[in-house]
């Protein structure tokens, strides 16, 4: 595929990272089918909404032309081969996929279905087992993040130059209809992002999809009005704070959860109730997620149309 790639002009490029967006949206319908609608929720905020966004961003650096590379390629295929090959091992000892005899199926998840409502007394199962009963993965996964959007602001930077101040031409600055609407969609959107983000705990959602769905609505400002005038409502100084604001909420909780004798990201030591005391430790660590995951989205996006292509 990556050859076929390859071997295609640049413009059409544009219209197969679309239909990898269009390729998401269709995978989001189908979890739906299947009743996973956390999962179609990820999918349709990350696949079908900002990857698309980020690819086509990336695409707009790129040259007609690849350049000759300075360093032999066979190195970096070695370390790849090796790394694939290991993974591959890795998965040998794994059940086969539906399998009704896996230990998952007979131990770990009769558990959180059966005691998952005494215990953590959430409604929706997935925010209950992400936050809470896998709790010490889901840190991961945020530092992790956190570590991604760090990594691409040492590759690229955010560009500060007099090409991003206000008033810079932008997508709908001569499309008046363009523009009225998105200033009805955005606060919609905003609004929508804080409901997925208070209400996970209840319905489809989370941290991490109400940060994708804040960061959307800053992207979509971004491209209608201009780089200048996004960055005047949320400055690219305050991401990598945002981002770190988020891992340090995360993490201090359970800090706390050491302070008091228990052990890290037990949530029954924040009330008096361990019930109430879940509630509100996956409330703030999700809302550490979600700080993280708007701040490195956005970030990212930050970096990639503050730069101009290289020829």
């Amino acid at each position: 595929m990556l050859i076929a790639l390859a071997a295609i002009r640049l413009q059409d490029l544009f219209a197969v990272v679309m239909l990898f967006g269009v390729y998401s949206f269709m995978t989001a319908t189908l979890f739906m089918d299947l009743d996973a609608v956390d999962v179609a929720f990820t999918e349709a905020a990350v696949g079908a909404g900002v990857t698309t966004v980020l690819m086509l961003s990336s695409l707009r650096l790129t040259s007609r032309w690849e350049q000759r590379p300075k360093h032999s390629p066979l190195v970096p295929l070695i370390v790849v081969g090796i790394t694939g090959a290991a993974l591959i091992y890795g998965t040998l000892d794994a059940p086969l996929l539906g399998d009704p005899n896996a230990p998952v199926h007979q131990h770990v998840a009769p558990r959180y279905i059966e005691q998952g409502p005494i215990e953590v007394g959430m409604p929706n199962m997935v925010t209950a087992v992400l936050a809470s009963y896998r709790g010490y993965d889901t840190f991961g996964e945020t530092v992790v993040i956190f570590t991604a959007g760090l990594a691409v602001l040492l590759l690229l930077g955010i560009q500060e130059s007099p090409e991003t101040k206000p008033g810079r031409t932008a997508i709908g600055d001569h499309q008046l209809v363009l523009r009225v609407v998105v200033k009805v969609l955005i606060p919609l959107i905003l609004l929508y992002a804080l409901y997925v983000q208070f209400h996970g705990d209840y319905g489809a959602g989370g941290g991490f999809q109400a940060g994708v769905i804040f960061a959307t609505g800053f992207v979509l400002y971004d491209l209608v009005f201009g780089e200048g005038d996004a960055r005047m409502v949320v400055p690219p100084r305050w991401l990598h704070r945002l981002a770190a604001l988020g891992v340090l909420i995360y993490g201090g909780v359970g800090v706390i959860s050491l302070l008091a004798g228990k052990a890290f990201l037990d949530y029954s030591v924040l009330a008096h109730d361990p019930v109430h005391g879940q509630h509100l430790g996956v409330l703030l660590v999700e809302l550490g997620v979600g700080i993280t995951v708007f701040a490195v989205i956005l970030a990212i996006f930050y970096a990639l149309s503050g730069r101009r292509r290289v020829s």
